[in-house]
């Protein structure tokens, strides 16, 4: 990770083909176009390697959420059960449709805890949100028994952990929709851009209207076409679309890769004591991107993020106190900072995010420490630094 460490001449060549037909936008223009239709085809073949019916690609990870949760029906008043630690995005993509979001706890595999879920159920939620974070998995399972107990949407955002799976299935397709991103520093990437999948007829054909102003796409007037309902402009470009659909073709590649790193890396911590490492739940495969660690304390995690810069190991991250990335750095959320008034709905039920305990949460994430695996390193890079890494970490247990 991430994929534009491997572009090339496949990724030149498909957006030279667009290129030379001026033809930038997803739809129409059909006799400029010289049969060149990338959207439709990543949007084939991503569905065919996410062993899924339908993908609908959209703008950016964020949009893929976005449109998810409208193409189900989530709106105004709806709660989205989501977890203290993923991207702004997540609540970012709820409170757009006018929903709240429901923050709750993470376990040790660095996603929702499924007690913590269970217990934020309230007759108004709709849906339930894990966050695939940093290539590894939620216990799907126990949340779709969730789920299905409580005819919830289950709607995975595999953003960080595309190539992975569970029980067999790629990571977006157990639940009901999937959603991937495909910006500049994902395992693949389109530059920006990002994709939903769901076996569902009615979820797809809602996706594709609302990313589109609610057109039908009905014949091949676009003019002509109608709105069954009101949509938004999520659309890709055909030059994102073309990058993409050369980076897919290169995706078992990276997660190669990818493996082969991280486990070079993973096996020199293994023998540092007081080192463990995240839980991955029994059926699931990581797609390798992050190699994620606990070190005993949160003193020690600091010291530890510290030690590895000092030792000059880049691209290692301390996600306690980032701002992206946890709830200790979203001020914003907490005081609900926004340039217009927000719904009522959102302001009269979203939980006090300033006195919310969560404590379970900061109990793991003031332990974690995560080093991103690149796939550009040689196998010398890659072990020379593991040997820092191991040093490092050392030097402040």
């Amino acid at each position: 990770m991430p994929g534009f460490e491997v572009f090339g001449a496949e990724e030149r060549k498909q957006v030279n083909d667009v290129l030379e037909t001026g033809v930038l936008m997803r739809y129409g223009f059909d006799g400029m176009r010289n049969n060149h239709w990338k959207a439709k085809e990543f949007e084939i073949a991503f569905a065919r390697r996410m062993q899924s019916e339908h993908c609908q690609l959209v703008s950016s990870g964020t949009s893929a959420l976005t449109v998810s949760l409208a193409a189900a029906g989530i709106g105004a008043g709806d709660e989205v059960i989501m977890p203290t630690f993923t991207f702004v995005a997540s609540f970012e993509s709820i409170m757009m449709l006018g929903a709240v979001p429901v923050l709750v706890d993470i376990d040790d595999t660095l996603t929702l805890d499924p007690a913590a879920v269970e217990a934020a159920i309230t007759p108004k939620t709709k849906c339930v949100m894990p966050v695939h974070m940093c290539g590894s998995m939620a216990d799907l399972a126990a949340l779709k028994a969730i789920c299905d107990k409580h005819d919830l949407l289950l709607l995975e955002d595999a953003c960080q952990a595309i190539g992975g799976s569970y029980d067999g299935k790629p990571l977006g397709s157990y639940g009901d929709l999937g959603c991937f991103s495909f910006d500049y520093v994902k395992t693949i990437t389109c530059g920006e851009g990002g994709g939903i999948i769901t076996n569902n007829e009615q979820y797809k054909l809602h996706a594709d209207h609302y990313q589109d102003h609610g057109h039908d796409h009905v014949g091949n007037d676009r003019g002509a076409e109608t709105h069954p309902f009101l949509g938004y402009n999520f659309r890709i470009s055909e030059l994102n679309a073309a990058v993409g659909l050369a980076q897919l073709d290169k995706l078992d590649g990276i997660l190669k890769t990818q493996k082969h790193n991280y486990t070079i890396m993973r096996e020199a911590l293994s023998g540092i004591e007081g080192v463990t490492f995240r839980r991955v739940p029994e059926g699931g495969v990581e797609n390798y991107s992050f190699v994620n660690f606990f070190l005993p304390t949160q003193e020690l995690a600091e010291k530890a993020h510290k030690a590895l810069g000092k030792n000059g190991v880049d691209a290692c991250f301390y996600w306690f106190k980032n701002n992206w990335h946890y709830i200790n750095g979203w001020e914003h959320l907490k005081d609900l900072k926004s340039l217009g008034n927000l719904s009522s709905d959102i302001k009269n039920q979203i939980q006090d995010l300033n006195t919310t305990d969560f404590s379970k949460s900061d109990a793991w994430m003031g332990r974690t420490v995560s080093s991103l695996v690149k796939i550009g390193w040689t196998e010398a890079q890659v072990k020379d630094r593991a040997e820092a890494m191991k040093k490092a970490i050392e030097s402040v247990l």
